[in-house]
């Protein structure tokens, strides 16, 4: 789901393609078994494809993340990501006016359940 969500919200794969291989467990030895594995494996892709695309409409995770990095939408953090302030205007920024900074939580179970709510 992720990883379709990821394709999607770069535009799609433009001329590449997914690899896509379906492999049979030991008991499984006829080739009908080959047959239902490649099935199962295209009604994965097919489900986690609806599923990215509702994921991205709904926009939830797009919330998160904009919310998680809005220090880099104005001051120092916008230095840091136009690359305006490197390693040593850093340490220095540290040293002498933010401090250490506090730590934050990156809500890694929030984001894992609410991934999970998708699959109901």
């Amino acid at each position: 789901m992720l990883a379709l969500a990821s394709i999607l919200r770069a535009g799609g794969l433009g001329s590449g393609g997914i690899n896509f291989d379906a492999k049979l467990r030991r008991p499984s030895i006829d080739l009908e078994d080959l047959f239902h594995a490649h099935i199962g494996g295209f009604d994965a892709y097919a489900l986690a494809f609806k599923i990215a695309r509702r994921i991205l409409s709904e926009g939830r995770f797009a919330e998160f993340v904009a919310e998680r990095y809005s220090s880099f939408d104005s001051g120092f953090g916008r230095d840091i990501e136009r690359r305006k302030i490197g390693f040593a205007g850093l340490e220095k920024l540290i040293l002498t006016k933010l401090g250490e900074p506090t730590p934050r939580s990156g809500r890694q179970e929030y984001l894992e359940n609410l991934l999970n709510t998708y699959l109901h």
